[in-house]
Parts: structure tokens; sequence; C-alpha cells
């Protein structure tokens, strides 16, 4: 038992800045943080799933949820119904989410979202540019918190969880 606790110690001691480990029971161990914290979040011009060309820019004086997701993803699966009651919640207050889709395909991405009821714009990242501006250090799912002056004011690589949106989603209302 000593001997799994040190390596899982060594192990996380080794992932980059702003990594996310899961620790004993599940719990979420956060190394760090992102580079773009209180910075401008990178712009980027993507084609929606409907052909539709989407800005981060043109969100500009409101508040946005930037989510790196993967219909293939488990933690991405278990979170969508977190985003689908804050933009319930908090949409009258301007709330936008914005689905950015890496490494998946369109077919089952727009079949998940779907089948989620998510109705925000979701965003193919062929090539990885804006995964790669975002310097995202994990896999997905990676969700950034960017206020209405568009900056990055929170930050969650892996899942989010009931009792941490709450507090990310107060960094940008």
């Amino acid at each position: 038992m000593a001997l799994l606790a040190i390596v899982a110690v060594i192990a996380i001691a080794r992932l980059p800045l702003g990594s996310t480990a899961i620790g004993p029971g599940g719990t979420p161990i956060v190394v760090g943080g992102s580079p773009l914290l209180n910075k401008p979040a990178p712009n980027f011009d993507l084609v929606a799933l409907d052909g539709s060309h989407v800005k981060l820019s043109d969100y500009l004086g409101r508040p946005v949820i930037v989510n790196f997701w993967a219909s293939w993803c488990g933690p991405c699966r278990d979170e969508f119904p977190q985003f689908v009651g804050a933009l319930r919640d908090h949409g009258a207050q301007g709330l936008q989410i914005l689905g950015l889709i890496h490494d998946d395909n369109a077919g089952a991405a727009a079949a998940f979202a779907a089948s989620e009821k998510a109705t925000w714009p979701m965003l193919m990242d062929t090539g990885d540019a804006v995964w790669n501006a975002y310097i995202i250090p994990v896999g997905v799912p990676a969700t950034f918190f960017i206020d209405r002056t568009g900056i990055v004011r929170a930050t969650s690589f892996g899942p989010v969880t009931p009792t941490g949106l709450p507090g990310q989603l107060a960094t940008i209302l």
C-alpha cells in the first residue's frame, strides 16, 4: 500500500503545470494552473456543426464557458448535464457556452449533444489550432471560464464538479 502511495505521488509530481489527476475516491487533484489565467482568452473562428462560423470575440460582453470535449469521453458525458443546468440557470445573465469538439467526428458529437439537449454551439477544432492555443496540458474535458471582458478567470482540467462549478461560474457572472 505504501509503495502504491509513493508511485501516485511521483506520478502527480511529474504532471505538467495545470494538470489534473484523479486522487483517492475519484477526487480531482489539480497541479498548478493555466498560464492563461487572468489573461485574454485566445480568439478563434471555427465552424459549428450547423455550418455557421463562430468567433469567441463575438461574445465579448457576455460570460462564456469554453468547453473542450469528445463524445467518447466518459467524464465529458458526466459533466454535460451540469452545463445544461448552468445555461438554464444563468442564461438570463448572458451566459454562453461554446463546445469545442476535440479528437472526435462530427456525427458522433452531434448525436451526443442532441441526446443531452445541449443547445449551445458545437465547434469542430480540426487541426487542434484552438486546443494548442489554450495550452491544454491533459486530455478532455478541459474548460475555461471567460468573463465579459474576454479574460480567463477560472479553468478546469478534468470534469467540472457540482461543488466546483458554482465557484467557477461566480468568477465570470
